[in-house]
Order: structure tokens, then C-alpha cells, then sequence
């Protein structure tokens, strides 16, 4: 009995020391990513606050310029942008990690369908990331920043004349509204708009994968389509910031790849069926008979007949009781 635990506790230990080699290589890697990110953290920083530098160009400052209000806030922000960049550059070592301790204990069928979902997990989040840094945060920042420059949006409806009496009044008296923004202000609106729409680009993926565990169907995805459009409008709501554009954008995007999960999962059960006809593990009798009975409940003559056969069996039963 202790020869039989000592074999069954063998190779437990030796999964948890494989698991903590892999971990350590994991942590290593992302540490490495970090300081590689650290040393080029003003160029990242220069790079993510581009469209907010040239949304105020466009607004007529000239020389855009952002603060920070404390001795270590700009540190602390490298510090920030170096962890998030630093744990995407080592992401292929870590998913390579993952893959080479989890591979082993999975079936050559399991590996050929894991794979591509592996490859193309990443690609979908620089998809979402790319899209949100140079489409959505463009639109955002124009929105916000828009309502400092009053005077173009007052011209647009009273004209040069009236615009330049604005102007004068401006002039006279008044306290002038400047944007002075903050770079961790900043750089906390881009980032959860980046990791936002690149997590929400995973949703494929996720829906993929769990209907090709059986979990989900195509069909029960349609079944619940109006559900996720409310989750996906609260999703919106939480997610971006609260102006309507950028919230009316993320919902379409993610709504657009919830119509296309539904597409993938129905191909996968399309060929997982094509597959156990062709082992002829796919029998049609189940279905056949729920067909049947579904069209008799719902054809009236059908219903109609059987209520006659019913009376007449209860009327007969009556009469062999008179007798």
C-alpha cells in the first residue's frame, strides 16, 4: 500500500517541479520584456499620446504640452507603460511556456485543434489594440477636447461677424478655459481603451473554443442574441468613456464579432458532424423522432383527431359500464 502512494505522488512532484521551471522561465521573461520597454519608455509614451498631440494641434496649440504634479508621477508611468508592454513582448515565451507544459497531456486531435487558437488569440488582440489607438481614441479625444475650442463651433452657426464679437468679448473679460492635461491622466484612458477592445477582440476566439468543447451551439448563440446585445451595450457603458460615439463604436465592433463567433461555431459543428458521419458515429433516428413529434404537436389536425379518438374510447367506456 505505500509502494502504490509513493508511485502515485511520484508524478504529481514531478508536474509541480515542471510547473515551477516553467514559471520561473515565464517570470524571467516578462522581467527581461520590462526593462527592454523601460529603456525605450518615452519613445511608447511619445507613441500612445500621439493622437491626443495631434487632436490639440488641430484645435490650434501649436506647441501641445502635458504635466505631471508630482516628483514620481512620471516614473511611475515609464513604470506603468514598461509592465503592459514589457508582459506583450514576452507573451510568445510565455505562451510558448503554457503550450510546452500542457501539450503533453493532450491527444494529437486536441493539439492540432488547440494550435491555431493559440496563434490566433494574440493576433485578434493587436487587431483590437491597433484599432482602438488609431481609430477609437482619435474620435474620443476629438470629442472631449472639442468643447474647448467654442469659438469654431459658435461660427459654424453666427457667422465670421459674430465670431469675431465673441472673440472681442473673450478679450475683454473672462476666464480663459485651457486643457492642461495630466500624463497619467492620459495614459489611463488610452490604456483601458487599448486592453478593452483587444480583450474584446478575443470574443471569437472564446465562443470558438467553447463550441468546439460542445459548451455553446450556433443555435442557442442566436437563441440568446438579444441578451448579449444588452450585455454588450452595458460592456460599452463600463469599458470606454461616457460619450456616445466611442461607446456606439465599441458596440458595433463587438456586436459584429458576436455575428461572426456564431458563423465559426456553426462550421465547427457543421465539420464535427461531417467527421462522425464518416466514422459513422452520427446516428439521425434521435432526430428524426423529436421532428415527428414536434410536427404533431403543432399540426391541428393531428390534435383535432386525437381528441375525437379520446372521446370515443371514454364514450365506449361509459357504454361497457351501462351494459
Amino acid at each position: 500500500m505505500t509502494e502504490e502512494v509513493e508511485d502515485s505522488t511520484a508524478p504529481l512532484i514531478e508536474h509541480l517541479a515542471e510547473l515551477r521551471d516553467r514559471l520561473i522561465k515565464s517570470v524571467v521573461a516578462f522581467i527581461i520584456g520590462m526593462v527592454i520597454c523601460f529603456a525605450f519608455g518615452s519613445w511608447i509614451l511619445d507613441f500612445l499620446l500621439a493622437p491626443i498631440e495631434e487632436t490639440m494641434r488641430e484645435l490650434g496649440d501649436p506647441n501641445p504640452v502635458m504635466i505631471f504634479t508630482a516628483p514620481q508621477e512620471y516614473f511611475f508611468t515609464l513604470i506603468r507603460i514598461s509592465m503592459v508592454f514589457g508582459l506583450g513582448l514576452s507573451s510568445p515565451v510565455i505562451a510558448n511556456q503554457l503550450w510546452r507544459f500542457v501539450a503533453p497531456g493532450l491527444y494529437k486531435n486536441e493539439k492540432s485543434a488547440f494550435l491555431p487558437f493559440i496563434i490566433a488569440s494574440p493576433v485578434l488582440f493587436l487587431l483590437g489594440a491597433s484599432f482602438a489607438h488609431f481609430v477609437v481614441i482619435p474620435l474620443a479625444m476629438n470629442f472631449f477636447l472639442g468643447f474647448a475650442d467654442a469659438s469654431s463651433v459658435f461660427s459654424a452657426f453666427i457667422g465670421d461677424k459674430g465670431a469675431d464679437a465673441l472673440t472681442a468679448s473673450d478679450e475683454v473679460g473672462g476666464i480663459s478655459i485651457v486643457f492642461q492635461g495630466k500624463v497619467n491622466e492620459t495614459l489611463d484612458i488610452t490604456l483601458k481603451m487599448i486592453v478593452a477592445f483587444g480583450l474584446c477582440f478575443q470574443l471569437p476566439v472564446l465562443l470558438t473554443l467553447m463550441g468546439k468543447a460542445g459548451l455553446v451551439s450556433a443555435t442557442g448563440l442566436r437563441n440568446v442574441r438579444k441578451y448579449a446585445i444588452v450585455g454588450i451595450l452595458l460592456l460599452s457603458a463600463l469599458v470606454t468613456p461616457p460619450d456616445v460615439l466611442t461607446q456606439l463604436i465599441l458596440f458595433v465592433v463587438v456586436f459584429g464579432l458576436y455575428e461572426i463567433s456564431i458563423h465559426l461555431v456553426a462550421y465547427v459543428e457543421k465539420k464535427r458532424e461531417a467527421k462522425l458521419r464518416a466514422e459513422g458515429l452520427w446516428f439521425d433516428d434521435d432526430e428524426d423522432d423529436d421532428d415527428d413529434e414536434e410536427a404533431e404537436e403543432e399540426d391541428p389536425l393531428m390534435s383535432e383527431f386525437d381528441e375525437d379518438e379520446d372521446e370515443e374510447d371514454e364514450e365506449g367506456y361509459f357504454k361497457d359500464d351501462d351494459k
